[in-house]
C-alpha cells in the first residue's frame, strides 16, 4: 500500500511555486523617480542641480511613451536643502523628497483664467494654516472663520502664512498633496509657485511663464503628480 501510494504521489503533476510578484519597475524621468498612479498621465519632476536650483519639466503621457512639453532651469527649492517628506520637521525650509499629488490652485487671477483643477482667489483674511493646535493645520482658511491663531506674529513658530502677504509667488500657486495626513510639526503649505527672489522656506517654485502654463493644462482627470528628487 505504501508503495502505490508513493508511486501516485510521484505522477501527480507539481503546484507551481508561489513567487513573489516581481516589483514594478520604477518610472524615472529627467533622473527623478515617480511614484505615479495607474492613471496618472501629467507629471512635473523636480531634479536639483546645484544649491537650491532645480530643473522642473512638464510631462505627458502620449501613446505610452512620456513626453517632455515644458521645462525650465530656473526652479527653486527650499533655503534648508532637501529631506525625505516623513523625516521634514516644521520651519526648517528643506524641501520634502517624494511623489506628491498635485490637488488644486490658488492665485490672484479670476477663476476663468484657470484650468481644470479646483480654483481659489485669494481674498482679505486668507491664511495657509500652520498652527499646530489647529484642527485646520496644513488647510486653506480665513481668520473669519476661526478655528486658528491667525494673529500669531510671523516669528511664533505656529503662524500662519497671510497669503495676501505674497503677491509675486502666490499669483499661481499649485497646492501639493504633502503631508495631506495633518502630521504635527512636519510642516505645511508645500506648494509649487511662482518664483520670488531667491530660495523658497520649502516649496518648488518656476517662473512665472511656466506656472501660468502648467496651472491651465493640469487635469484632475489625469491624476498629476510633482516628484521631487536630487
Amino acid at each position: 500500500m505504501r508503495t502505490l501510494l508513493a508511486v501516485l504521489l510521484l505522477a501527480l503533476p507539481l503546484a507551481p511555486a508561489q513567487a513573489a510578484a516581481p516589483a514594478p519597475s520604477a518610472l524615472v524621468l529627467d533622473g527623478v523617480r515617480v511614484a505615479a498612479g495607474p492613471t496618472t498621465t501629467q507629471v512635473v519632476t523636480v531634479n536639483h542641480t546645484a544649491g537650491h536650483r532645480a530643473r522642473v519639466t512638464y510631462w505627458r503621457l502620449v501613446a505610452g511613451e512620456w513626453v517632455a512639453r515644458r521645462r525650465t532651469d530656473d526652479g527653486r527649492t527650499g533655503y534648508g536643502g532637501l529631506v525625505a517628506g516623513d523625516r521634514r520637521v516644521q520651519g526648517t525650509g528643506t524641501t520634502p523628497l517624494g511623489t506628491y499629488g498635485l490637488l488644486s490652485v490658488f492665485g490672484t487671477h479670476p477663476r476663468r483664467d484657470a484650468g481644470a483643477l479646483d480654483y481659489r482667489r485669494i481674498r482679505r483674511g486668507d491664511h495657509w494654516v500652520q498652527d499646530n493646535a489647529s484642527p485646520h493645520y496644513n488647510r486653506y482658511r480665513n481668520q473669519r472663520q476661526g478655528g486658528f491663531r491667525w494673529w500669531l506674529p510671523s516669528s511664533d513658530p505656529n503662524s500662519s502664512e497671510r497669503l495676501t502677504d505674497y503677491r509675486r509667488p502666490y499669483e499661481w500657486s499649485i497646492v501639493t498633496g504633502f503631508n495631506v495626513e495633518q502630521v504635527r510639526h512636519r510642516g505645511s503649505g508645500i506648494f509649487l509657485h511662482v518664483n520670488g527672489r531667491g530660495a523658497t522656506a520649502g516649496c518648488v517654485s518656476a517662473p512665472r511663464r511656466f506656472l501660468r502654463a502648467l496651472v491651465r493644462r493640469l487635469d484632475p482627470a489625469a491624476a498629476p503628480v510633482i516628484a521631487i528628487g536630487r
